[in-house]
């Protein structure tokens, strides 16, 4: 009985051993990773806070489409500081997720209302959406490659992004990007 146990056991595992091999694993060869961080560039204002959202890509040439835009999960969701996001010091938005490999037309940065701009220790409120745009985006046009990792890095140009609007009274916030894409293999 001892040694039916033992051939029973062998039996087993040579077949837990043989039965799969590197090759038969199911990778999927369609997704890739995508992390994204958001840097500014400001030389005359230093308090500057914006409402960050989400970070979408554009997978579809159809404006009208429901799935045209994908939606990356941001982790930093909230009101930041963006004149303190430099080259050195940038706020990571998504830390690599994997998406489908697919060709991206834009990358869009969502904002929320909660847009100020500090002027002499006052908070101005930034409306995004009289004149600006709480869906900024920027033209990309890049087949994201299988089995690739990417990091990506939103520029926002904070002087470019302010103005005043004196018919109106207010402060308008509409965010200049600029991105920048680097392919890196697994």
């Amino acid at each position: 009985m001892q040694s039916l146990k033992y051939l029973l056991f062998i039996l087993i595992v040579s077949i837990g051993f043989t039965s799969c091999s590197k090759d038969d694993i199911d990778v999927d060869t369609d997704v890739t990773s995508i992390t994204v961080k958001l840097k500014s560039t400001a030389n005359t204002a230093d308090k500057v806070y914006i409402d960050i959202e989400d970070v979408q890509l554009k997978v579809k040439d159809d404006d009208h489409s429901p799935n045209a835009w994908v939606s990356l999960d941001v982790l930093n969701q909230g009101v930041h500081n963006a004149c303190d996001l430099s080259e050195d010091n940038p706020l990571l938005l998504v830390d690599d997720i994997e998406t489908q490999a697919n060709y991206v037309y834009e990358i869009r940065l969502v904002l929320g209302d909660n847009n100020f701009i500090d002027i002499n220790n006052t908070l101005h409120s930034l409306d995004v959406t009289y004149l600006g745009d709480a869906q900024p985006s920027n033209l990309i046009r890049t087949q994201l490659n299988p089995r690739r990792r990417y990091d990506v890095v939103i520029d926002i140009d904070i002087d470019a992004s302010i103005s005043y609007d004196e018919d109106e009274n207010m402060m308008i916030l509409n965010p200049k990007l600029y991105t920048a894409i680097r392919q890196i293999e697994y």
